[in-house]
């Protein structure tokens, strides 16, 4: 049985997001059902095992089950059906010249894949196009939310 790639791994409906979410927690953390539906609070695991297997769970307990199961599935599918991208914003630090070097050499290589999928009229496989352009999408997120914490300061306790 191969490992499944997580941070690639895009949800095709409701009911795969919310098993990939209790597979992600069982194959990561060692959780089953019943762990999770505790670290959620809930009383009764049968509702959780529900839900998962009808493809419906109250929307109020969808954060808590994300953080239970240690990833956000359930919203990354929310976002796909709206076409929306999600992209982790990480902690600010000073970026190293290395970096900015390699956010460059990404961002021609996706340019060039995307140049390439347009001129294939999009006979071209998408998955290597969108993966590069995902990647650099979020090297730009981080580096403006560096930015922006110049422009607003945390303040030290």
């Amino acid at each position: 049985m191969t490992r499944r790639n997580w941070k690639r791994w895009q949800p095709a409906t409701l009911r795969d997001a919310l098993k990939g979410c209790k597979d992600f927690a069982l194959e990561r953390h060692n959780l089953s059902v019943e762990r999770i539906a505790e670290r959620m609070g809930l009383e009764d695991h049968w509702a959780l095992y529900k839900w998962i297997a009808n493809g419906r769970m109250p929307l109020v307990l969808v954060p808590a089950y994300e953080h239970a199961c240690g990833i956000n599935l359930v919203a990354r599918w929310m976002a796909a059906t709206d076409d929306k991208l999600l992209v982790d914003i990480p902690n600010g630090r000073k970026a190293q010249p290395a970096e900015l070097v390699e956010l460059n050499t990404g961002f021609a290589q996706a340019l060039q894949l995307l140049t390439d999928f347009y001129q294939a009229d999009g006979k071209a496989d998408p998955a290597a196009t969108l993966d590069a352009l995902r990647s650099h999408l979020q090297q730009v997120a981080a580096h403006h939310h560096n930015v922006a914490q110049y422009a607003t300061p945390e303040l030290e306790f």
